[in-house]
């Protein structure tokens, strides 16, 4: 049993996704919970929200139990970047790019 929850488009870089998604790979659920609630990064809070919507997901859908839930998978791909522009002297100017990411995540019961 397989339940998945993915976030098209994040205001976050994929690599500093990549770290917070590297500390709770293969995991039991409960376990990334701590990890994800009490983590500083950006990127912790918002993978945090999207495993409890894939938790919810396999207890809904699946009807499967929580306590025996791991994160099977979790990919952080670079999504497209915002380009903006900055204004600099004599004319000029300066390009802004603002990255996003987007990131699926799988939980399964193996």
């Amino acid at each position: 049993m397989q339940a998945t929850a993915t976030l098209p488009s994040v205001r976050l870089s994929a690599q500093k996704g990549r770290l917070v998604a590297d500390q709770v790979r293969g995991l039991r659920v409960a376990r990334a919970v701590e990890i994800l609630r009490f983590s500083p990064k950006k990127g912790a809070n918002i993978i945090l929200k999207l495993l409890e919507s894939a938790i919810a997901n396999a207890e809904h859908n699946e009807g499967a139990d929580v306590d025996e839930l791991l994160i099977s998978k979790i990919l952080v791909d670079q999504g497209i970047s915002l380009k903006r522009m900055s204004a600099r002297a004599k004319g000029r100017g300066n390009r802004i790019v603002k990255p996003t990411c987007r990131i699926l995540l799988t939980v399964s019961d193996r």
